[in-house]
């Protein structure tokens, strides 16, 4: 990517980094830079070569969230946020989602609104000690539309969601571990390396079982209990035949980590 790019994107080995890069705006979303998350996200789903994401921030803050002066009008004008066809929803909302790939977000600093619907999205987080979570939008006369009414309230329980989403008040790091928010907390400078190596070592499990492991989990929230429960012994079965799943038995019999190919 080049110097001028609000999204940075950095292939290591089996991670995608992805970093967003507007600190001198404090990190906050235009059209723009929602396009170009949208497009390293449909990186992250789409190379095969990639088997985890790490979502992070560069500068002091995570995000200020949007700017809103510059969004507003193309959600008036369209209804919604659409991306390119080879991208994909940042916020799992719309269109072509991330479906088949873990992501890890470390965050730093303030993070509002977007940055929490973000957090939100992905699947682990990890919070430097010094970051501060507000969702401040009930403050501006709207609400929270990037998924936050969704799935706060599923993280961190009906209350503890609502507490924060009607008051608009900050709270802390430790908060956030209490509800569930964040996963984790490390001395500040710290968070992205911790990120990188939960996504380092979920890259070196087996492809089709970390796939298999987010399909059914998702595939719960989307459409119950019911039909994600009739799914298990199908995808299992479809494991059980995989080269991996043969390599996993045998790194266990030969007491050595497995070496996996996903396939």
């Amino acid at each position: 990517m080049t110097h001028e790019s609000k999204i940075s994107v950095e292939k290591r080995g089996h991670i995608l980094l992805i970093g967003l890069n507007r600190p001198a705006k404090r990190n906050a979303f235009d059209v723009e830079m929602l396009d170009q998350l949208a497009a390293a996200y449909g990186e992250l789903e789409d190379d095969a070569e990639v088997r985890c994401g790490v979502l992070f921030a560069e500068g002091e803050m995570f995000t200020a969230g949007l700017d809103l002066a510059n969004v507003a009008p193309k959600v008036v004008e369209s209804g919604t946020l659409s991306y390119a066809e080879t991208s994909v929803d940042p916020l799992g909302l719309n269109g072509k989602r991330v479906r088949t790939k873990p992501l890890v977000a470390a965050v730093q600093g303030k993070c509002l609104t977007l940055g929490i619907e973000l957090l939100l999205a992905a699947d682990i987080r990890i919070a430097s000690e010094n970051a501060t979570f507000a969702q401040i939008e009930i403050k501006r006369g709207i609400f929270p539309f990037g998924g936050a009414t969704l799935r706060f309230p599923e993280v961190a329980g009906w209350g503890n969601a609502m507490r924060w989403l009607l008051t608009g008040d900050e709270f802390d790091a430790r908060e956030a571990l209490r509800i569930g928010l964040v996963q984790e907390i490390t001395e500040h400078g710290e968070q992205i390396e911790k990120a990188v190596e939960i996504a380092e070592r979920t890259a070196k499990q087996a492809p089709l079982g970390v796939r298999a492991t987010i399909a059914s989990a998702r595939k719960m929230q989307s459409e119950g209990f019911a039909e994600a429960a009739a799914h298990l012994t199908p995808q299992i079965l479809q494991l059980f035949a995989s080269e991996d799943a043969r390599e996993g038995v045998q790194s266990f019999l030969e007491r050595r980590d497995g070496n996996f190919s996903g396939k």
